[in-house]
C-alpha cells in the first residue's frame, strides 16, 4: 500500500484571488512505514507574496526568483503521486490550489483526484476528536509527536510531521484517560512514535496501564452512571463469556 503525505505553501489564502503555490512537499509511506522517498520543490509564483502568508512560511519573492515555475514541475508531481492515496491536512485548501495550477497549464491535465485517492486528515481528526482543536499543532500535542523544530511552516517539514500524526491517529490505543482535555498529550507506543521501525525488528510495544488515580476515576464514573440509571449500569454487569467466571472480587478468572 503506497500513501503520499502532501503539503503546500502558497502566496495567499485563495486561488480565486490569483494566489499561487510556492512550495510542494511530499513524503512516502509504504505499508505504513515512512520511506526515504521524497518530492520537494520551491516554485516561482510570478506574483507577490502576501505579507500575512510570508509571516507563516517565511518564504520571499527574492528567494523564489530563480526557482522553476509550476509548469516545469507539474508532470513530476503527478507522476510521484500517481496511483497512491494522498493524505493532506485540510485537503480542500491544497487540492484547490493544485487544481488551479493544473488548470493554468497548456493542454488538459485534469484534476489531482484523477491521479490518486485523497484523504483529509482534518476530517478524520474531527470524527475521532469531536469538539476539540484539530490543527496539526494540536494533533502533535495530543499524540506526542515532536514538532519543536517547527518555527515556521514548511511544506516538506509539515508533510513529515503529518505522516507521524497520521500513523498515530490511525493506529492503536493512544490514551487511557477517561476524558482527555483539549491539548492533553496522549500516550503513544514506541512503534507509533518511530514509524520507520517494525514489529518484525523486535521492537517491543509499550503497554499503557491505568494508574491508581485513573482506576479511582473510572470507579467514580461507574458509580455515577449506576446512580443516574437507577442501578442498571451495563458496565457493572458481568459478561457471560465462555470459559470465564466472575468471583465476588470482580476479577475475571478462568472457570
Amino acid at each position: 500500500m503506497r500513501q503520499i503525505v502532501l503539503d503546500t505553501e502558497t502566496t495567499g489564502l485563495t486561488p480565486e484571488d490569483g494566489h499561487r503555490i510556492i512550495e510542494v512537499g511530499c513524503v512516502e509511506l509504504k505499508n505504513r512505514q515512512l520511506t526515504d522517498n521524497r518530492f520537494h520543490v520551491y516554485v516561482n509564483p510570478k506574483r507577490e507574496i502576501d505579507a500575512g502568508a510570508a509571516e507563516v512560511h517565511g518564504l520571499t519573492n527574492a528567494f523564489l526568483a530563480d526557482k522553476p515555475v509550476f509548469a516545469d514541475i507539474a508532470d513530476d508531481l503527478l507522476t510521484f503521486v500517481g496511483g497512491s492515496e494522498v493524505i493532506i491536512h485540510n485537503a480542500p485548501f491544497d487540492v484547490a490550489f493544485i487544481n488551479h495550477e493544473l488548470g493554468l497549464l497548456e493542454g488538459s491535465r485534469g484534476a489531482l483526484g484523477d491521479y490518486c485517492a485523497i484523504t483529509d486528515t482534518l476530517l478524520l481528526a474531527k470524527k475521532k476528536h469531536p469538539g476539540q482543536r484539530n490543527s496539526l499543532d494540536a494533533l502533535c500535542k495530543r499524540y506526542g509527536v515532536d514538532n519543536s523544530h517547527r518555527d515556521l511552516h514548511g511544506a516538506l517539514l509539515d508533510a513529515e510531521i503529518l505522516a507521524q500524526v497520521y500513523l498515530c491517529m490511525t493506529g492503536g490505543q493512544v490514551s487511557l484517560l477517561l476524558e482527555s482535555e483539549p491539548g492533553d498529550a496522549g500516550l503513544v507506543s514506541d512503534a507509533m512514535a518511530m514509524p520507520g521501525r517494525t514489529r518484525r525488528e523486535g521492537l517491543r510495544l509499550q503497554v499503557v496501564r491505568a494508574n491508581d488515580e485513573e482506576i479511582a476515576a473510572h470507579e467514580a464514573r461507574l458509580a455515577a452512571i449506576d446512580k443516574s440509571s437507577g442501578g442498571v449500569c451495563v458496565w457493572r454487569r458481568p459478561l457471560d463469556l465462555p470459559g470465564l467466571s466472575y468471583p465476588d472480587s470482580g476479577v475475571i478468572a478462568p472457570r
